[in-house]
């Protein structure tokens, strides 16, 4: 089974997210210029419901 990862990562670049740093583990620390918050996104995100999360704090209205 696919993750979501690479979505995630497509969609919050095309909405103009950036890579703020790495973070612990596996984990990237993203900012949002829509929000202006720092968004954590993970290397393996296998659940849809984490994946829409992480584009709700990054302002982002999209849903898989």
């Amino acid at each position: 089974m696919a993750g979501f990862e690479r979505a995630v990562r497509k969609i919050l670049r095309d909405h103009g997210c950036t890579i703020a740093r790495k973070a612990k583990g596996d984990h990237e620390l993203w900012h949002s210029p829509m929000t202006d918050l720092k968004i954590t996104v993970d290397n393996k995100i296998k659940s849809r419901h984490t994946a829409n999360g992480i584009l709700k704090r990054a302002g982002i209205d999209h849903k898989f």
